[in-house]
């Protein structure tokens, strides 16, 4: 005989079976959770938590996901106080709530209160249904709720409700409407504003604080009167006493471009924390905006800050104006590839140290050059001579530049850069050549922002960072002697020292270099100081011409100005690294004045220069043998003489020769001692055949004398004795390349004297001086 199963375990079994359905049901229809959903919107926001940009989604909702911990107190008091008292021990449903509504639903035969708790609401907020006031719609609210608490915790619960709130129109979340209505934090809401918020949510259409500020009104006083037992009369009655002021909803829009960039790398994610400075973001765009109607149609503009501690990116501004389309207001200059005109030559420099091939005061040649046929000339068309690096650096001289790059390799210098941090860009197929160091490859803002960073990081450059949690990415770039050497030379002297002062005082502690590519298609401007490294780029996106627009006249403002904004901490005195010491040089050899012979010492300079080593100035190009020699001189007359032809004793002098190229440049002083006297009349004969570079038909010292009214002078500048090109140079400015068969025709319209120099390609050269009346 079969014995009854006891009371106690049916009770048991039913109730297991129970929960295994209800498991089963959990995992067929789990609840809607916000990750799960396709359709997300997504902000992105600065360090504070200020909004960016949002990205709506597919219903064109705002919504900013918050913390509770990102939201005033007073907001989550006023919120369960009015919402759901029991919100924090409830397990998703209030059943007296519910006992007090289901007694009003059949007292009155509808639905007078729904008797939701928050987390009824907030399974609303996931899965809206039109039905949800019904008794079924209810009672799916009920089951969603429990899903919910079974779950998620209670924090969990409360900060979906936080972000998913309607709050009006496209707004979604506390947050949101903070900012959209109130322009504040919803850390920072007052307890007006605060009781305003809570109830919007009721009837957000209804009680738009922006639309309908008395209705709005009336629904907070109510929240208000509830909460008299909390916060006390006094705080309510100040709390009254506040006007419902709300600001017509506009999309937060700052930092566009980058916010695009940042939401394609985090395509997933509801909010994109950047660590972009809002308040200076926001000062970079104006700045960029207050410039606009000066510049030409089409010509954008963009701008780079990077904190050099933290590599992270304070402002960025991809274009001038994101909403002005003609200037191309989309196209994200900060990436965009282009020409860097002459803003590698710190690098260069730089690079040039660290290989020992010259110090801070090497002789350079800033004249008229052919390099294996390659010919630059200078910004402003004319030549300075003898050059030391510093003078070079910050004059941004071109010829010298390329003479270093000649000796330290276009391919290694480039490797070099690419080793350190810096993409460059090479025409496909092409191999890197001289032309590099003038703009002759391409850069991104971004990357040139970088790499400048290493001045200012004892020679290591990174990588900026967008994000706090992003990997920190660093490469050397020089060592920190270079970078310091460098740095002094670029805050020295120079256009944008005057720039500087003219502008802002006498301010220190910043490098500056700018760039113009050519055509006038790009002008750069990059600085650093302790704090942060800063680019920006003024040009036309599409790489059309910008005649007159350099880095100079153009893009330094704009970078005074951002400095100006960012930087008010006075700069930091910094001590030469233990590598980098200053020793007194001489010209032209290039070596120590200490173990400098004093009658080799022509010029004397201070110089920095790495690891005790002072290398000598480099090898002549243009004619073989060393930078010292041995002259000999008749004892009695001092006149140039040899062995063969001597008529009596004769004495050795050491010659420290300077180098050819350089010799048309000498002034009076120097070449008499850089150079040999005359031959004595005995040796005429028997000196070694020289061939000369003549100019012909205008005598030195001549006067041109301008008839009354009539038209300007016009010489015929010829020369003889050249060999191949001839160039031909007034006041130190090149005015022309001709082959040396050829003559130079040159107007002279201003009254003055004029020295007219003329050299070949073998470094030979003449001059005359005449004077134009």
């Amino acid at each position: 005989m079969t014995r009854a199963m006891p009371l106690k375990r049916k009770l048991q079994l039913a109730l297991a079976a129970a929960l295994s359905l209800l498991l089963v049901a959990d995992q067929l229809w789990p609840p809607p959770l916000p990750e799960r959903s396709a359709a997300r919107a997504q902000l992105v926001v600065a360090r504070d938590g200020t909004p960016l940009r949002a990205f709506p989604d597919r219903e064109h909702i705002w919504r900013h996901p918050v913390r509770i911990e990102e939201v005033s107190p007073r907001y989550i008091e006023a919120l369960i106080a009015y919402e759901d008292r029991s919100f924090w021990w409830h397990p998703g449903v209030n059943p007296w709530a519910l006992l007090r509504a289901g007694w009003q639903w059949l007292r009155h035969g509808e639905v007078v209160s729904g008797g939701s708790t928050l987390s009824m609401q907030v399974a609303r907020l996931l899965e809206p249904d039109s039905s949800s006031r019904s008794v079924a719609g209810k009672l799916r609210q009920i089951a969603r709720a429990l899903q919910l608490e079974l779950h998620l915790s209670k924090r969990e619960i409360l900060e979906i409700y936080l972000s998913f709130a309607p709050m009006g129109g496209v707004v979604e979340g506390v947050e949101a409407a903070s900012r959209a209505y109130l322009g504040k934090s919803a850390q920072r809401l007052s307890a007006s504003e605060a009781a305003l918020l809570a109830v919007l949510p009721q009837a957000p259409s209804r009680l738009r604080p922006d639309r309908y500020p008395e209705r709005a009104r009336e629904a907070r006083d109510k929240v208000l009167d509830r909460l008299q037992s909390r916060w006390g009369a006094a705080a309510i009655g100040d709390a009254r006493q506040e006007a419902v002021i709300a600001q017509s909803i506009r999309e937060p829009l700052l930092a566009p471009l980058l916010a695009e960039r940042l939401r394609r790398l985090r395509p997933r994610a509801a909010r994109i924390d950047s660590t972009i400075d809002a308040s200076l973001q926001q000062s970079v765009e104006y700045l960029l905006a207050a410039r606009l109607p000066l510049l030409p149609p089409r010509v954008s503009m963009a701008a780079l800050v990077v904190d050099n501690q933290t590599l992270e990116v304070r402002a960025y501004a991809g274009s001038a104006d994101f909403t002005d389309n003609a200037r191309f207001a989309h196209v994200d200059m900060v990436q965009a590839s282009r020409s860097p005109g002459s803003t590698l030559k710190p690098f260069l420099y730089g690079l040039a140290l660290d290989e020992g091939l010259i110090h801070s005061e090497s002789l350079l040649a800033d004249v008229p050059q052919s390099f294996s046929g390659y010919q630059p000339g200078n910004f402003q068309a004319n030549f300075s001579g003898p050059v030391s690096v510093s003078e070079a650096l910050h004059r941004s001289l071109n010829v010298p530049a390329v003479e270093v790059l000649e000796r330290l390799g276009p391919q290694r210098f480039v490797s070099l850069l690419r080793r350190g941090g810096l993409k460059l860009e090479l025409p496909r197929g092409a191999a890197a050549n001289l032309s590099v160091i003038l703009g002759g490859t391409a850069v991104n803002l971004e990357g040139l922002v970088g790499a400048y960073t290493a001045l200012a990081r004892a020679g290591v450059s990174g990588q900026p960072r967008y994000f706090a949690d992003a990997p920190i990415t660093e490469a050397r770039m020089m060592s920190a002697g270079a970078a310091f050497i460098i740095r002094d030379i670029l805050e020295a002297g120079g256009p944008l020292a005057r720039l500087l002062n003219d502008g802002l005082g006498a301010r220190r502690g910043i490098a500056w270099k700018t760039g113009t590519s050519f055509g006038f298609r790009d002008a750069w401007a990059v600085g650093v100081s302790d704090r942060f490294s800063v680019g920006v780029w003024i040009g036309r996106p599409d790489g059309t011409p910008n005649p007159g627009f350099f880095g100079a006249n153009i893009a330094a403002p704009l970078l005074v100005d951002v400095f100006a904004i960012i930087d008010d901490s006075p700069p930091g005195s910094r001590t030469p690294p233990a590598s980098v010491s200053a020793t007194r040089i001489c010209w032209p050899l290039g070596t120590r004045s200490d173990s400098t012979p004093p009658e080799l010492c022509h010029q004397e300079r201070t110089a920095w220069i790495l690891n005790e080593a002072a290398p000598p100035t480099f090898a002549d190009r243009l004619r073989g043998g060393g930078a010292r020699y041995t002259d000999y001189r008749d004892a009695a007359s001092g006149l140039r003489v040899r062995a063969a032809c001597a008529a009596g004793a004769m004495s050795a002098v050491d010659m420290a020769r300077w180098p050819a190229a350089l010799e048309p440049w000498l002034d009076a002083a120097t070449r008499a001692r850089a150079l040999s006297p005359a031959w004595a009349p005995e040796c005429a004969g028997a000196r070694a055949p020289e061939g000369g570079l003549r100019i012909v038909g205008i005598s030195n010292g001549a006067t041109i004398r301008r008839a009354g009214n009539g038209p300007a002078p016009e010489l015929r500048l010829e020369a003889r004795g050249g060999q191949e090109a001839l160039i031909w140079l007034l006041n130190g400015r090149q005015i022309g390349r001709v082959p040396a068969d050829r003559a130079l025709q040159q107007r002279f319209s201003d009254a003055g004297r004029y020295q007219i120099t003329v050299m070949d390609d073998a470094g030979r050269y003449d001059r005359v001086e005449i004077s134009v009346r």
